[in-house]
């Protein structure tokens, strides 16, 4: 059947579920490739005002469009994810496509393979549009730390997208892509998506394979789907989880169908509501649209449950020496010596380090591998970064013992509604204390979605994160699904 390009400007103009732009295609109704072409027509034409996209892979997606479209002309069977356009955040590995992870010091680094995580999103069918912009090697908040410049959210162009996943989560926001895929170390799947009004989903640590991930800090880095809802979130995780040889940390246990764990009601779980995500600090309308979120999963038949969380007070701390310590060891690897930038201004091997790294990083990672550092080193390791480890075990103590009385816990992604460019920029610990409702989550390796949950009255985004223990990222996915549905989403 002949593509009709009026059809499939339809589903790009007014955006579709998952399910049925990919009816559309393996019913012949739209192509592949016509939805990519439209797809980047849409990039051209917004990228310069958002600097989502750093790098495209045209060549590469209209092969694989072309790969659906010719399956789906012969009656072939169709991968979950067949003719989707997908965009990936630039600290994941992309052949044929370059890999910068927001920094000057991986300028032109070309990786030769793939990450297993993308291999498996082409493998379901999925059409890879290209390499989305990020905080430098995931370190931030606003994604305002970017060696390309910022990006600008989508809802509101004066204001952040939220980070480090910044360009995953307003790619989504401005139908720039059917859904990406982030990474999330302390909040930076959870905390844009809250930001930008879409879904982004926090795995179970070990859930997604890490082999191809440009490390942070590899004991809280995690890859998960952003979408503009729960269902297509859900299908998208189904494909890239599972157990990977090539990661000795992914998890061995089965992956359970997770579009269907999230089309179960609500009704009948215990939602656990801890005192301490709603004390100082916390907006006034983020409060008031977060209560009416638990409100509306009351009225879906859900019990809530007072719950209290008291090691939450020392999670950033924690998080912060944790992270840094962890990021000091994976950046010493860029030296200016095997790839990445160089400095031209070295007389000696020694200057050649010193300059290289000086030059090529930015201000944040500098910082943080300073502040890591210093909490490794001898005299202080005991105090600082041992110290934290024991705090963290706590903290996921805590959370195990609280999972034995509910089977979730909501809580508002995010203290504060998107803030302004440049707003926090001068005062690192204003800009830490965003993440301070998903450091905790991170600490403890458990899973959680961030689901849009109203909107202040200017009509900035509110999101609501619901945890879950661990590997039960379908429990989490039926209570986004109810809070969804009451704001007459998904």
């Amino acid at each position: 059947m002949q593509s009709d390009a009026t059809t499939t400007e339809s589903f790009v103009g007014r955006p579709k579920t998952l399910a049925e732009l990919r009816a559309a295609i393996a019913s012949g109704q739209t192509k592949s490739a016509d939805l990519a072409a439209e797809y980047y027509q849409r990039i051209e034409q917004k990228n310069p005002r958002l600097n989502v996209y750093l790098s495209l892979t045209k060549e590469r997606a209209l092969e694989q469009a072309a790969r659906v479209d010719a399956a789906a002309a012969k009656g072939d069977p169709l991968g979950p994810l067949a003719g989707i356009p997908v965009g990936i955040k630039d600290v994941l590995v992309m052949k044929g496509a370059p890999a910068t992870a927001g920094s000057k010091i991986l300028k032109g680094y070309q990786p030769p393979y793939d990450a297993t995580a993308v291999s498996r999103l082409e493998a379901a069918g999925a059409v890879l549009l290209g390499k989305l912009n990020c905080d430098e090697f995931a370190m931030g908040s606003s994604n305002e730390n970017s060696a390309y410049g910022p990006v600008r959210n989508p809802v509101a162009p004066d204001r952040v997208p939220g980070g480090s996943s910044g360009g995953s989560a307003a790619a989504v926001a401005a139908n720039m892509a059917v859904a990406t895929l982030g990474t999330d170390t302390g909040g930076s799947i959870r905390q844009p998506a809250s930001f930008c009004g879409v879904v982004g989903v926090l795995p179970t640590y070990g859930r997604v394979s890490r082999y191809g991930l440009i490390a942070f800090a590899s004991s809280l880095d995690r890859i998960g789907p952003f979408a503009a809802n729960v269902r297509d979130a859900a299908t998208l995780l189904g494909a890239i989880a599972g157990h990977d040889p090539s990661d000795a940390t992914s998890s061995p246990a089965p992956v359970p169908d997770y579009a269907a764990e999230s089309d179960k009601p609500a009704e009948g779980l215990r939602i656990g509501v801890p005192a301490e995500y709603f004390g100082e600090g916390l907006d006034p309308e983020v409060r008031a649209a977060i209560e009416s979120g638990i409100d509306s999963l009351r009225a879906a038949g859900c019990t809530i449950q007072p719950i209290s969380l008291p090691t939450t007070k020392y999670a950033i701390p924690t998080y912060y020496l944790v992270a840094t310590a962890e990021a000091s060891a994976n950046l010493a690897r860029f030296d200016g010596v095997r790839y990445g930038y160089r400095s031209p201004s070295s007389a000696t091997l020694s200057d050649m380090y010193r300059h290289s790294r000086d030059e090529g990083f930015g201000a944040e990672v500098k910082r943080r591998i300073l502040l890591g550092t210093y909490a490794l080193s001898a005299g202080y390791y005991d105090a600082y970064y041992l110290k934290a480890q024991q705090v963290r075990r706590l903290l996921a103590e805590e959370f195990l013992r609280a999972f034995a009385q509910v089977d979730a816990i909501v809580t508002p992604t995010s203290p504060i509604p998107p803030f302004k460019l440049g707003e926090k920029t001068g005062d690192p610990l204003a800009m830490y204390l965003a993440d301070i409702y998903t450091v905790t989550a991170s600490l403890a390796g458990i899973s959680g979605v961030s689901v849009p949950c109203g909107a202040t009255k200017a009509g900035l985004p509110v999101g609501m994160q619901v945890l879950a223990s661990h590997l039960q990222e379908g429990t989490a996915f039926r209570v986004a699904r109810a809070v969804e549905a009451a704001q007459g989403r998904g």
